[in-house]
């Protein structure tokens, strides 16, 4: 079998299964688990996947830039941030993250809403400008340009001084098995300080984050309080989650709904 070939079989098989055993897939095809891994090495070097030991799962679209994920599934963002919103109650301190979906939240909160929104995004706080009732409070540190978020040791350190009733974390990947994972370093060090802060996290995750994996490890999916998904998420894919560990919600018209 041509390399080419072989590599778009281990792309389809990841596609089916979800993830890929790199022993497993030599042996039924009677090569070395060497030239797997070589095919997986270079794959993960194309961004097609991302390895994990003894295999690969599948990679995230979401790492691309800002813009291009403003485009992706917006219908599926808009009701998730109609869900998302519907979780924040008047008097609470709520940590909200950077990124599109987050966006969504902001434009879907109520314009009278009183509450306390913590934010390390830019972006999120002049989004909420326009709600005179919100106390906005900005945790500063280094601008980290591809998720418009400020992220370094002086986030983490003000992160300890909190004590929020909710967050709303955005991610990269949503595995059953790797969890919730980012594509930075920085980043997911301060989303893990967030969540540890926070009496309750939730995850708003679009489709094109579930059954991914991104580099770096943020938190399993059994610390969450929720998983809000896409009504469109297949059911399958909904059970595996569930049994990595997920309360998975759907997100369905102003609200989520417990599967």
């Amino acid at each position: 079998m041509l390399t080419t070939q072989r590599k778009q079989l281990l792309l389809a098989r990841l596609q089916q299964d979800g993830q890929i055993v790199a022993k497993a897939f030599s042996e039924e095809l009677g090569i070395s688990e060497d030239t797997v891994r070589r095919d997986l090495r270079e794959l993960a070097a194309e961004g097609r996947l991302q390895r994990v030991h003894g295999g690969a799962l599948p990679a995230s679209a979401a790492v691309s830039s800002l813009q291009v994920r403003e485009q992706l599934a917006p219908e599926d963002k808009r009701a998730l941030g109609r869900a998302g919103a519907a979780l924040v109650l008047p008097g609470q301190v709520v940590i909200l993250d950077g990124g599109t979906t987050s966006l969504q939240v902001v434009q879907h909160l109520p314009l009278d809403l009183r509450a306390t929104v913590v934010t390390h995004s830019p972006t999120v706080a002049v989004a909420l400008a326009g709600h005179t009732q919100v106390e906005v409070l900005v945790l500063g540190g280094r601008l980290f340009r591809h998720s418009m978020v400020n992220v370094g040791a002086s986030v983490v350190e003000a992160a300890a001084q909190l004590r929020a009733d909710l967050y709303l974390m955005g991610v990269t990947g949503v595995h059953a098995e790797a969890g919730l994972t980012t594509g930075d370093f920085e980043e997911a060090a301060v989303k893990r300080a967030l969540h540890q802060r926070a009496a309750e996290t939730v995850v708003l995750a679009s489709l094109d984050k579930l059954g991914t994996a991104s580099p770096f490890s943020v938190a399993p999916l059994r610390e969450l309080a929720a998983l809000v998904v896409p009504a469109a998420t297949p059911q399958a894919l909904r059970k595996k989650l569930q049994a990595g560990g997920a309360k998975v919600e759907i997100a369905a018209g102003n609200q989520a709904i417990r599967q």
